[in-house]
């Protein structure tokens, strides 16, 4: 008897522990959220103004915020366990945590960061990846990794993170949320461990684009003033062909969706590297003395390396440039801040990064000057392409998010391809919203959009009156993957038209030529295509293939005003070629269409009065 009472009394112990373990387990996974916070709290707004006042404009919004953001009380971690042990609670709140707080929200908890928010994957061996709600065994970006998990997995309505070379862009990109990196210098840094404080944005993620609108106004302090449309939306074509999945699941969306809300007259197309390198003379500076005959990707390389002199983040490029980056080091800004404790605490760092933290050598002031230099000609050069009513279309990343463990996110390529495309806005410090657009091949999928410097409101007045139309756009092109060969054919006939615009350009006639013969040979029903090779021949002497072109032009498309410059350039060649009479009836048409035209008007009297 004595002895069964025993047994009872083992098998419910067991049994209470079995319990009391279960519970365990069950609370760590509701504490840990995804693994997207590392403390949760409550800040709770003041209490709502009595009527007929308006209620705070953040009312009934949850946020969290990413653990470089002071809270009073708390301490703040930046991503490593010895900076806590070795910092004092925060004695006042970040800036803009108050600010978002006064306007009604509620914060709820501080959010993990990349180590030192020194890395843009999303990774941290001392308090875990966050689990990317949108592809779980894909890596969350980072370095704001848990604030974008949290937002993406619905714990909160928005979130606070830090963009220093895409610390709010790629794990919004990766994670398949909204993601705002506003104008340098536009939000307060109080109250926020800095990075590289040339470089350092403020940023926040939201899913809904009417709430990232609302915190933009909140912490942008932005005044009322009438939503304005986009006249241009430049796509810059030699961005997309980085991409690493189909190009119509992101350019092509977005062109529909734009000529669907704004019409074709917006669309406009740039080789953006072939732009900076005629207005950002300071890339120069930093090219390699070896060079592989590629503008592009020297300039790629030459942008990463002015923004590494300013940051100290690791890429992987060239050994040339290797050789020259031994200069870059984080004692410029990084080590400025926190050279002190990294050499008094001497703490744990995933080696990745105490290999660069570590580095001793200095940053020559030569070296400094031409970064100081390369950000306010890139500037320059993109408030002059977008002015106050352009907005530039890019790809945020060029991958989708490599998968957790992997090397893929420390090869050269990888580095390479996503720096060069982040680096645009970090060394100019225009502003920047990463926007969702579905999924392909179970990853996210989306796209960037900017504007000028100091034109926040207007990008986020731009993402919220496109946003519906680009998710439909998105949804659209998931759907048809049959279609998707004569996207593609569409896209790279774009970009072979475009290479001849650039050959016609620099007086390079037969150039031109063989380029729109390339489109024309992709995409033969296209006017365009015909009536540009035209001028080239043209300019050639080669007047009867000229007077061809134009006349398969004007047969392909007799509708639109575009015809003019056919019916010109038809004129021209008969002209030129002696059909003196169809010349002028050329002009003639020319003038219907377009009766200001003084070319074909002075064209069509000259004929007149010589052969009339």
């Amino acid at each position: 008897m004595a002895s069964s009472s025993a047994n009872l009394w083992v098998l419910l112990g067991l049994g209470l522990a079995g319990v009391l373990l279960m519970t365990r387990k069950l609370k760590k996974v509701i504490k840990e959220d995804f693994g997207a916070f590392v403390q949760r709290l409550q800040l709770l707004p003041p209490p709502q103004p009595a009527p007929p006042k308006a209620p705070h404009p953040l009312t009934n919004l949850s946020f969290a915020v990413s653990d470089v953001f002071d809270i009073e009380g708390c301490v703040t971690g930046f991503g490593n366990p010895d900076w806590t042990r070795s910092h004092d609670a925060a004695s006042r709140t970040s800036a803009v945590v108050t600010a978002l707080v006064e306007g009604g929200a509620t914060c709820t908890g501080k959010t993990v960061v990349d180590e030192m928010a020194y890395s843009i994957n999303g990774e941290n061996k001392h308090y875990g990846t966050p689990t990317n709600p949108a592809a779980p065994s894909r890596i969350p970006g980072g370095s704001s990794s848990g604030a974008a998990v949290a937002v993406a997995a619905n714990f909160v309505d928005f979130s606070l993170g830090l963009d220093t070379v895409g610390g709010v862009r790629v794990p919004a990109a990766f994670c398949g949320v909204l993601g705002f990196r506003p104008s340098h210098g536009a939000v307060s840094q109080m109250g926020i461990i800095s990075v590289s404080s040339s470089l350092d944005t403020v940023g926040w993620f939201a899913k809904d684009p009417s709430i990232l609108r609302r915190v933009g106004h909140v912490l942008l302090q932005l005044p009322y003033a009438v939503q304005r449309s986009p006249r241009q939306i430049i796509f810059a074509d030699d961005c997309f062909q980085q991409l690493r999945i189909p190009v119509d699941r992101v350019y092509q969306v977005v062109l529909k969706s734009t000529e669907k809300l704004f019409g074709r007259q917006v669309l406009k197309r740039e080789n953006l590297w072939n732009y900076f390198d005629s207005k950002v003379p300071s890339l120069k500076a930093f090219h390699s003395q070896k060079t592989n005959g590629e503008t592009r990707n020297s300039l790629i390389r030459s942008l990463v390396k002015a923004m590494n002199h300013l940051q100290r983040f690791e890429v992987f490029v060239d050994v040339d440039i290797l050789i020259l980056d031994l200069a870059i080091s984080l004692r410029h800004e990084f080590k400025h801040n926190h050279e002190e404790w990294l050499n008094s605490v001497k703490p744990v760092l995933d080696p990745s990064i105490s290999s660069q933290l570590y580095d001793v050598l200095e940053v020559a002031d030569t070296e400094i000057e031409k970064c100081q230099a390369t950000r306010t000609e890139m500037r320059s050069a993109l408030n002059s392409l977008l002015k106050d009513d352009g907005i530039l279309v890019i790809p945020t990343v060029a991958d989708p998010p490599p998968k957790l463990g992997g090397k893929e996110s420390l090869s050269e390529e990888y580095q390479n391809r996503n720096l060069g495309l982040l680096s645009i806005a970090s060394m100019s410090g225009c502003c920047q919203v990463t926007v969702p657009l579905g999924f392909h091949d179970k990853n996210p999928v989306s796209v960037s959009f900017m504007a000028r410097h100091g034109g926040d409101r207007f990008l986020l007045d731009t993402v919220q009156s496109m946003y519906a139309s680009l998710q439909e756009q998105a949804d659209i092109a998931a759907k048809s993957k049959s279609s998707s060969n004569a996207v593609d054919r569409e896209t790279s006939a774009e970009i072979a038209k475009e290479k001849g615009n650039q050959a016609f350009k620099d007086k390079q006639w037969q150039k031109a030529v063989s380029f729109y013969t390339e489109a024309i040979k992709i995409s033969g029903n296209n006017a365009t295509y015909y009536s540009n090779r035209a001028a080239a021949y043209l300019e050639l002497g080669s007047f009867l293939q000229a007077e061809a072109d134009c006349t398969k032009a004007i047969d392909l498309d007799k509708k639109e005003n575009g015809n003019v410059k056919a019916y010109l350039r038809r004129g021209t060649a008969r002209e030129m070629l002696g059909y003196y009479k169809d010349a002028i009836d050329d002009f003639k048409y020319a003038l219907v269409l377009e009766p200001t035209n003084k070319r074909a008007s002075l064209s069509a009297d000259r004929l007149k009065k010589l052969f009339q």
